[in-house]
């Protein structure tokens, strides 16, 4: 299946990205699907590192890059300011990662999609405070291994629902998306760029570094975190209209933790534990989209 963009990529090669880096690759069909009229902001993350120092960028749209809390705020005000120009051609983009989105940075995404303020909102998420050294966030998954849960310290702790979050503000689009389904990434980054208001995209974006996996591995780990519902493909139009855009066949879990080091020191009962997280999560999914089990299926 051919993707519906245009040749013209509005990121340069010359990025300072890891090896396999998903976030990365996220940005390259971001901007394909959004095109020049782009204004992005970059709060503290791995891409304030990844662009490049001043005054060179790998990015060939105008970028500010922020404090970490304030990707919310920054593009309120620059919204603002196009509107009062008169530019309501310029697509306003945050960019952020999972601490930026899920963390520090989420006070100010919440008042500002409260308010319901004209910009897109996106999450790439590895996972972790990856650009200053592999430390947990709230979007850390329960099992995994990182700095600060270290050994037998690894987390005991559901990943938090970013994306349900933002449904609770009844905003009028919210969605998922993989870098292993450009797709189905690039269709929806088009329809948020078509609606008015807040819109949120939250990116899977596989992380060769701090997952402790080949670079070569990226995209495979990232298609197996949709086919074995760990990260399901849906979206939500105003915070109530489900749409599951992907019915995995139900590949157990323990195929995708097997090939990650962060999870190495997970037990089978540890394994049949989250494959037990993972099907409860994907049926209360089923159930706000509408779709009987039997037509979707869940692992045993």
């Amino acid at each position: 299946m051919e993707l519906d963009v245009l040749d013209r990529d509005y990121m340069c090669s010359g990025h300072v990205g890891c090896p396999g880096c998903g976030a990365a690759i996220a940005m390259r069909f971001l901007l394909k699907a959004l095109g020049e009229k782009t204004m992005m902001v970059i709060p503290a993350c791995c891409w304030s590192i990844i662009a490049g120092p001043h005054p060179q960028s790998t990015l060939k749209v105008p970028v500010l890059h922020t404090a970490f809390e304030t990707g919310g705020a920054v593009a309120s005000g620059i919204r603002a300011a196009l509107d009062a120009k008169g530019d309501t051609e310029t697509t306003v983009v945050t960019w952020a990662g999972d601490g930026g989105t899920f963390d520090i940075g989420f006070q100010a995404l919440s008042g500002a999609v409260e308010r319901n303020e004209d910009f897109i909102y996106v999450c790439y998420d590895n996972e972790a405070y990856m650009n200053t050294g592999v430390q947990r966030s709230s979007s850390t998954p329960y099992g995994a291994w990182t700095t600060t849960t270290p050994g037998q310290e690894w987390k005991r702790l559901r990943k938090k629902n970013i994306v349900e979050a933002l449904v609770a503000h009844r905003i009028p689009y919210a969605a998922t998306a993989s870098i292993a389904f450009p797709e189905d990434l690039v269709r929806k980054v088009k329809k948020a760029k078509g609606i008015k208001g807040s819109r949120f995209l939250h990116i899977y974006a596989s992380c060769p570094t701090g997952w402790r996996i080949p670079s070569e591995m990226a995209i495979k780990i990232a298609r197996m975190a949709v086919q074995t519902n760990i990260f399901p493909l849906y979206e939500v139009e105003n915070g109530v209209r489900y749409t599951i855009n992907y019915m995995p066949k139900g590949y157990l879990v323990r195929e995708y933790f097997k090939l990650q080091g962060r999870f190495k020191h997970l037990t089978d009962n540890d394994l049949e534990q989250i494959q037990e997280m993972v099907n409860e999560d994907w049926e209360l999914l089923l159930r706000k989209a509408g779709v009987s089990m039997s037509a979707a299926g869940t692992v045993a």
